[in-house]
């Protein structure tokens, strides 16, 4: 084992920050604790979406269309996070620091790796906003993308990079209010209703706004821990005076609902496609509202009579 052991007289024990980010994202999704299974078991789960209805009418025209909801029924996979944390006898008596240490990175390790999988469900959003530049019409249009009809009691969130973070900060100036409501670690401020979140391992240039609901994390409440120590260890183990520690976390984390997740993506922008066929390679967009979401093209259909656009970095 690769531990490094310190000469205790000269111990200036020093701890990075392993955290990924500070910013504890189950906090931002709907927490689901009823989860049983196994590692590797199934679960279906039903991710709802909306079609765009809104129309521009004259005077006795009415809709000739409506907006529907659907679902689409997915099927997500039980997984077990587990870490492990080895050290003998003599060196946690050589350096008092190497346990305490070791079990403390083995929590942040599990969070770091549930975050990750939570973020990657906010990136799987299928509503975005183009835009040129992080400024106030691009928080307000987005948030107008998740029709929502009542704002008492919802909580609309973003998370940003600390390149992204400063740019906003340089272009909102007095735009961006501080709502000691919403103060929690990584909250910088609120603009157009949006509480913004620094998130250090986000991507640059993509911002994700959304609500609880977009998000849900489906745990067996717990962590497990096993330690394997004193007369608990194999005889092979004791004969060394080899410890073990394990920690576990079963869980899965689902996008169950694509209509309160929007991403604003910066540099980039739509184009109505020319093809007459749809190309497998290519991710076509529909308008809706001030952004454009995902379509999925059924056999037969034409992209251009159709409407659709495709997105791409905006040319120089």
């Amino acid at each position: 084992m690769a531990h490094v052991i310190y000469d205790n007289f000269y111990l200036s024990n020093e701890i990075e920050d392993q955290f990924n980010s500070h910013l504890d994202l189950q906090s931002f999704c709907t927490v689901d604790n009823s989860l049983v299974g196994v590692p590797g078991m199934k679960r279906k789960i039903n991710v709802y979406s909306a079609t765009d209805g809104t129309q521009k009418l004259s005077m006795g025209e009415g809709n000739d269309r409506s907006i529907e909801v659907g679902y689409t029924q997915k099927e997500y996979e039980i997984l077990l996070a587990q870490n492990r944390f080895e050290y003998y006898d003599e060196q946690a008596m050589t350096d008092p620091q190497l346990v305490p240490v070791g079990t403390r990175h083995m929590g942040t390790d599990m969070f770091n790796t549930v975050n990750g999988d939570i973020y990657a469900e906010f990136a799987k959003a299928t509503r975005i906003l183009p835009v040129e530049t992080l400024d106030f019409a691009a928080f307000v249009d987005a948030q107008a993308m998740l029709n929502l009809e009542n704002l008492e009691g919802v909580s609309i969130f973003a998370f940003v990079c600390p390149a992204d973070m400063a740019a906003i900060r340089k272009t909102l100036k007095d735009d961006l209010k501080y709502v000691e409501a919403f103060a929690r670690n990584g909250y910088v401020g609120t603009v157009g209703g949006v509480n913004l979140y620094t998130k250090k391992d986000a991507t640059s240039g993509d911002v994700y706004i959304a609500t609880k609901e977009a998000v849900t994390i489906f745990n067996k409440k717990g962590v497990d821990v096993e330690q394997v120590t004193g007369n608990s260890r194999s005889e092979t183990a004791a004969n060394v005076r080899l410890n073990t520690i394990f920690s576990r976390k079963y869980y899965l984390t689902a996008l169950t609902d694509e209509t309160k997740d929007i991403h604003i993506a910066v540099g980039q922008e739509a184009t109505a496609t020319n093809d007459t066929s749809v190309d497998a390679a290519t991710t076509y967009y529909a308008k809706d509202g001030a952004g454009y979401v995902k379509v999925t093209p059924s056999a037969g259909d034409n992209p251009s009579t159709k409407g659709w656009y495709t997105i791409a970095p905006a040319n120089p």
